[in-house]
């Protein structure tokens, strides 16, 4: 049982004693009616204990423990209070005493801690607007809480024949206006480390106090001592199952705030007010109170009326802002964000309009080669790309047609002028034949034209346009085509293939060969290549050509390249438990730039290694000058790739237009000639000055490599000749069909077995 349950209790048997021996005294008349003194001040310091139990329990957050050590504090104040007055009933017995100016200094001192803490306790609302509603509401509920309870409360107490003296008077009016602010207070809790509920409980404590004042009034003398011994300790009894509520309560969630009370205040006030009138003192006996009564009445109506008008002020702001904001989401919902354009719910609205009435034509437009700009500058870069692009196809388009985002860098035009749709697609080419947005980028669009009759589907007119674009990308890029029936079956082959290479790669027809890397100087398998086939079940064997760049543009590549590198591992590992760990110095499966750009690639290269056991330097990723120069987060994974002790090794070298300066960013270990620096290497320089130009270029980067630290390898080798002139060139390590064709693992695996039992 939790501190503050025992305490309920205990103040619960302390009140019902202090009933009970009421009850006997009135029966029997025996004992001091001193004892009947007792019970608030016991009862107070049962209810400080159960708040100090509450405190070390839950230990509530500074503003909770703030108000609740006030009640604390409180609760002792009073005690000590009616303590001095319990020891003046002992004193002045058997007739009924006053309160003390002792006993109402500390009483009182207890209220007024009390109020503070009440005060303190935060209502959630934080802008200057809404304290002033809610200063309005409370001063309005305030009001008319205050007029009920000094009409029924306190004036019977100042009217009355036996008369309370000043200092238990002084009490009463500060616990009226601590009931008071309490009822008040609690109705505008929706929160915070103070429960609703246990406020409301404690103001409750007024209910008793009006109950004591009651009393008095009614029956004067004789209506003290049932006020002591059955009404006051309920107050202690209160504050402790406010202690109790709080205790369990918390983590709950808050309730609303009571908007009713103002308009509850008003019904209140009207209470005396119709007592005043109906009962109708005769002039210059209680007109003071009518005044008083109707002031108060006229006062709380005024501020409910500027209650209204600022009520009906914001939900005229309200409405406003509602219908800006429906007018934003309307807007929002049919417009693309970055660039303003409509999106492709405002283009099917106004494509099914059009055809709904008659034909339509629109141009589908898509930026070619956009994701190099991402890849390379950057997103931020690529967006700005795409609002000057998205302004330029509004400029383009004009009056004759909407232009509008579908999504990424695609775009679409609904052509509004008949006849116009060749004319848009040209202003469209013109107005990026020259760089635009603020980085001077120029870029290159191909686009698709599609017109349908009244009646048909929106859904079918944009998918011949879109087949109308691909077949003007398939066509070299930068141009527009016209669609023309049949024009969607290479899109829809292109498609199929993208559901089939899902398929197998789920079904595992993918699989590996290796192409030996080969020592010019004795012939030995020191690396491979990996290769990937796809090996289709009707098809045969799919050319790479077809499908990796399905798999580009799909995506699948991802997928597919972490397969392929976690199988090269887990074999060159197999193939190192076989042979030694001298078989094979390298094993180098290919790296898309989709693989580098996946924020995952570093942890699948660590993920395969550390699962095969293949040490990361026998690793050598092959990649592409065109897939490094990408941007800084590609360099990024490549010196995260080289830090762990990989070998990247940069392929087809010499081909592109910046092989020398990716050197110096670069973190290469291996240089790769390609083949078209090797094809008819062999023949006599005198014969050839193209044979000539080769071996000039061939013996320029095996230089640059030896001076740079770096291993090279001579691809696309198809003969003896041409084996011979690059080791005299300088070259040791080659590749090529006539050094060795790429082959399953398994004849991979005899022909390691064979130069091995030379070896030996």
């Amino acid at each position: 049982m939790t501190g503050p349950a025992r305490y309920v209790r205990v103040t619960v048997a302390l009140a019902l004693l202090s009933t009970g021996w009421y009850g006997w005294w009135m029966a029997t008349g025996r004992g001091t009616v001193a004892l009947g003194y007792l019970a608030m001040p016991v009862s107070s310091v049962v209810a400080a204990l159960a708040v100090r139990a509450l405190r070390r329990e839950t230990s509530p957050a500074p503003v909770g423990r703030r108000f609740w050590t006030a009640l604390e504090i409180g609760c002792l104040l009073v005690a000590v209070g009616f303590g001095v007055l319990a020891a003046q009933a002992f004193v002045s017995a058997p007739e009924l005493p006053s309160m003390p100016v002792l006993g109402a200094v500390f009483a009182g001192a207890g209220l007024l801690v009390s109020i503070w803490g009440m005060g303190r306790v935060p209502v959630g609302v934080t802008s200057r607007y809404g304290r002033f509603r809610q200063w309005l509401d409370r001063s309005i509920a305030f009001l008319g809480c205050a007029v009920i309870l000094w009409h029924f409360g306190l004036l019977p107490l100042f009217t009355a024949e036996q008369q309370w003296s000043g200092a238990g008077l002084a009490i009463l009016i500060l616990t009226f206006a601590f009931a008071a602010g309490a009822i008040t207070k609690v109705s505008y809790i929706v929160g915070g480390p103070v429960d609703r509920l246990a406020v409301r409980v404690v103001a409750m404590t007024g209910l008793a106090v009006g109950a004591v004042a009651l009393l008095d009034g009614m029956f004067g003398y004789d209506g003290i001592l049932p006020g002591q011994t059955i009404c006051l300790p309920l107050i202690p009894l209160l504050i402790t199952v406010a202690a109790y509520r709080q205790r369990v309560a918390d983590g709950r969630q808050p309730r609303r705030g009571n908007v009713w009370l103002p308009y509850l205040a008003v019904a209140a006030v009207d209470i005396p007010l119709a007592d005043v009138l109906f009962r109708a003192p005769a002039l210059g006996d209680g007109i003071g109170e009518v005044r008083l009564v109707v002031g108060a009445a006229a006062a709380v109506t005024a501020l409910v009326s500027v209650r209204q008008w600022v009520v009906n002020r914001d939900n005229a702001r309200l409405l406003r802002e509602r219908a800006a904001s429906e007018a934003r989401f309307q807007y929002e919902a049919t417009h693309d964000a970055l660039t303003g354009l409509g999106n492709r719910v405002l283009l099917r609205e106004r494509l099914d309009a059009a055809l709904a009435d008659a034909g339509a034509t629109v141009l589908l437009v898509d930026l070619d080669d956009f994701n190099t700009v991402n890849d390379s500058l950057g997103h931020d870069v690529g967006d700005e790309l795409l609002v000057a692009f998205a302004d330029a196809l509004r400029a383009a388009t004009g009056d004759d047609g909407v232009p509008a985002r579908l999504a990424g860098d695609e775009f679409a035009v609904l052509v509004t002028t008949p006849g116009r749709d060749t004319a848009v697609a040209d202003r469209i080419m013109t107005a990026i034949s020259a760089p635009i947005s603020a980085h001077r980028l120029l870029v290159h669009a191909s686009a698709g034209i599609a017109s349908a009759p009244a009646g048909t589907p929106a859904s079918h007119l944009l998918r011949d346009a879109d087949a109308a674009m691909y077949a003007a990308k398939q066509r070299g890029k930068a141009n527009w085509v016209r669609y023309a029936a049949g024009m969607e079956k290479p899109a829809q082959a292109d498609a199929q293939l993208g559901g089939e290479l899902r398929r197998a790669l789920d079904a595992g027809e993918f699989a590996l060969v290796y192409q030996p890397i080969v020592s010019l100087v004795d012939g030995r398998t020191i690396g491979v290549e990996a290769l990937v086939r796809w090996i289709h079940p009707e098809r045969g064997t799919v050319s790479p050509a077809e499908f990796i760049p399905a798999a580009e543009r799909t995506g699948l590549i991802v997928p597919l390249g972490r397969w392929v590198l976690r199988e090269t591992c887990r074999q060159a590992a197999a193939w190192t438990a076989e042979f030694g760990p001298d078989v094979l110095e390298k094993v180098g499966p290919n790296v898309s730039v989709r693989q580098l750009h996946d924020p995952d690639f570093v942890a699948d290269v660590r993920g395969a290694l550390a699962d095969s056991g293949l040490p990361a330097d026998r690793l050598v990723l092959e990649l592409t000058e065109s897939a490094v120069l990408r941007g800084h987060q590609v360099l990024k994974v490549l010196h995260e790739l080289h830090d762990m002790g990989v070998r990247l090794a940069l392929d087809d070298f010499g081909t592109g237009e910046s092989s020398l300066s990716l050197l110096r960013a670069f973190p290469a270990a291996v240089v790769k000639l390609d083949k078209s620096f090797v094809d008819n290497i062999e023949l006599d320089e005198e014969g050839s000055a193209a044979a000539g130009a080769r071996q000039a270029v061939a013996r320029a980067v095996v230089q640059l490599a030896d001076a740079l630290g770096l291993a090279t390898v001579a691809e696309g080798i198809e003969n003896q000749e041409q084996a011979d002139r690059l080791r005299r060139l300088g070259y040791t390590v080659g590749q090529g069909y006539h050094l060795g064709r790429p082959v399953s693992a398994a004849a991979l695996t005899a022909r390691l077995a064979a130069e091995q039992r030379v070896a030996a």
